[in-house]
């Protein structure tokens, strides 16, 4: 990357963490364009040279945010071994340690919580995945390393794992946050097991099961 490129990422990078500490502090009505680009130190034009708005930024910081967090899960899976598990499981295991490696992220910065959890939708999620707006972090490799490849043992495993991450962001918030309706580590057992019963649920169990996906 050359001097200018960098110059500019860093820019970049600026405005979306003065972006997050004044959206997250302030909250994004109290918080004005000027005001992101004053605690910046950038001029006011140079903010429009990547976003339209402060709804703008936002959404590309709720991107990049949860991007990071897809990111330092999956280096921690990295890590991991997972030659302990049955074959038939060892998918499971993987989201599974994904999905803990998330909660735990949550659970030491709730912050991040609040400013990402309710906002993971479909589109989001898209984005998210395909590493698009994502500042270079193609979350895409994640979901690829969890089945290596092998997509086709389950239907549609996009929609499976997009309910996946509805399912912990949902769950967990309000246990992490207040404890209700139990605490988040009381109430692991039973999202990990439904977790399980989703990617149960969407597995294709032999080749007839296949086609019949594959014709739909």
């Amino acid at each position: 990357m050359g001097k200018v490129d960098k110059n500019k990422q860093q820019k970049r990078t600026s405005l979306l963490e003065t972006a997050f500490s004044l959206f997250t502090s302030r909250g994004i009505h109290n918080t004005s364009i000027s005001d992101i680009v004053e605690r910046a130190g950038v001029a006011k034009g140079t903010f429009y040279l990547y976003f339209k708005d402060k709804y703008d930024i936002r959404n590309k910081l709720i991107a990049h945010k949860a991007s990071e967090v897809f990111r330092k899960a999956d280096e921690a899976l990295q890590k991991e071994d997972f030659s302990v598990f049955a074959e038939s499981t060892v998918y499971e295991e993987k989201v599974v340690f994904l999905a803990d490696n998330i909660i735990n992220q949550f659970v030491a910065d709730k912050t991040l919580l609040r400013f990402i959890s309710k906002k993971l939708d479909w589109g989001m999620f898209k984005n998210v995945l395909t590493g698009t707006g994502s500042d270079g972090v193609d979350c895409y490799d994640i979901y690829d390393a969890v089945f290596q490849g092998n997509h086709d043992q389950y239907e549609n495993p996009e929609i499976m794992v997009y309910m996946i991450i509805e399912l912990v962001s949902a769950t967990c918030y309000s246990a992490i946050l207040v404890g209700e309706p139990a605490s988040i580590e009381d109430l692991k057992p039973y999202i990990f097991r439904t977790v399980r019963q989703i990617m149960q649920s969407h597995l294709i169990k032999n080749e007839q099961d296949k086609e019949r996906s594959n014709a739909e």
